[in-house]
């Protein structure tokens, strides 16, 4: 039976999974389709920025964004001017660092889907008077779902695993910033090995499965898209 803390952790886990996940669905849908479709030559080095958090290790970017989310850095000066306060250590701050630091995991599937689809399929879609938006939503939309799912698959379990970065923004206040990584963290510098190992057992249960579906609904349905 899991401790009531271990239960709270949870919760607010998920709660950090889903709604990071829905922000960067909004995010990532129209950079991915404007790095898909631009022939600017800011698409390399904002295609680079994106998968930075790639090769970066999560602490690096848990500091900078600490010093930004602060109240002399530039996030946390118009948080606070809006009367917002500082969002250092609290669940938005946890979202925005999730956000942050998932985004390549939701921009790239989406980019190659898009990649993928080409623009034939708009071309042919404009020239029966469908406008680009209209484009987008009855073409676009339908042909590139595989890499929707993708990206939401990934991006939430991504979300679920995060340690360094949520550390470095939340720390670890019960009920607030305590989510599942951090309270195994906490298990294990209190030497409670056994509520740790159920955690981690769980995490790790959820993960292989996650990558699983992932692989199967690849074979089944990414090899039919364009």
């Amino acid at each position: 039976m899991l401790a009531p803390q271990a239960l709270q952790s949870i919760a607010l886990t998920l709660q950090l999974a889903t709604v990071s996940t829905l922000v960067l669905l909004a995010v990532a849908t129209p950079l991915s389709w404007w790095l898909s479709q631009t022939p600017s030559a800011w698409k390399s080095p904002i295609e680079s920025l994106v998968a930075l958090p790639l090769v970066l290790p999560p602490t690096v970017l848990g500091f900078y964004l600490l010093i930004a989310l602060g109240p002399s850095g530039p996030i946390g000066t118009v948080t606070q001017l809006l009367g917002w306060g500082s969002l250092a250590f609290t669940f938005e701050g946890l979202v925005l660092g999730s956000v942050v630091y998932s985004l390549p995991f939701a921009v790239q599937p989406l980019l190659q889907a898009f990649e993928r689809l080409g623009h034939r399929p708009l071309e042919v879609a404009a020239t029966l008077g469908a406008s680009p938006w209209d484009a987008f939503w009855s073409v676009a939309w339908p042909l590139a779902r595989g890499g929707w799912v993708t990206a939401v698959i990934l991006s939430f379990a991504h979300t679920l695993g995060e340690f360094g970065m949520v550390l470095m923004i939340g720390g670890n206040i019960p009920g607030r910033t305590n989510v599942i990584s951090t309270q195994i963290y906490g298990h294990v510098q209190a030497l409670e090995f056994k509520e740790a190992h159920t955690l981690a057992l769980g995490l790790l249960v959820f993960s292989f499965g996650t990558l699983l579906m992932l692989n199967r609904f690849r074979r089944t349905s990414f090899g039919a898209m364009p």
